[in-house]
């Protein structure tokens, strides 16, 4: 109907797909870019800042049945061995429940926004491919900070191990 299998996106069913398209449409041209899209959706954490001062940053309230279906999307990847579910998963450790929900919709809404709009396929590179990304980026960081305090770090697997008799 629209040019690309949107059911392919994990999570999504044939329902939560026709509700979304029934809300919103096939033409993205109404939303210039994905965050205006997910912003529109009440899925994006707002700006209260004054100040230099955060004062809040939750997601606006809306009754927008585009952005419950993608909630229920995401909330079904609970036990999902792809790499949304485990981002899902890392971010429920991080925020909570709720809150990784959110997130985790607002991801699907993203990912659905650039698949009809450029009309390319979803592959989703697994669970393992996103835990090898996730410690790559967490090492990298370690790298820095140890750097920037005057430390190098080295791998266990690099370091030869002497034993003392």
């Amino acid at each position: 109907m629209c040019g690309v299998d949107l059911t392919r996106i994990d999570g999504m069913d044939e329902n939560s797909v026709l509700k979304v398209l029934s809300e919103t449409g096939i033409d993205m041209s109404a939303w210039p870019t994905e965050k205006h899209f997910a912003s529109w959706l009440g899925l994006s954490p707002s700006n209260k800042i004054t100040g230099g001062k955060i004062l809040g940053s939750k997601t606006k309230p809306c009754a927008n049945r585009a952005a419950a279906a993608f909630r229920i999307a995401a909330f079904a990847l609970f036990n999902s061995k792809s790499a949304l579910g485990a981002y899902l998963r890392r971010m429920r450790t991080r925020l909570g429940a709720p809150k990784a929900i959110t997130a985790t919709a607002h991801k699907l809404a993203r990912i659905f926004y650039k698949l009809l709009k450029n009309g390319a396929e979803y592959v989703d590179q697994g669970q393992n491919y996103y835990e090898e990304q996730y410690r790559e980026r967490v090492m990298s960081n370690l790298k820095k900070r140890a750097a920037s305090l005057g430390f190098d770090l080295t791998p266990m697997d690099e370091i030869s191990v002497i034993t003392i008799a």
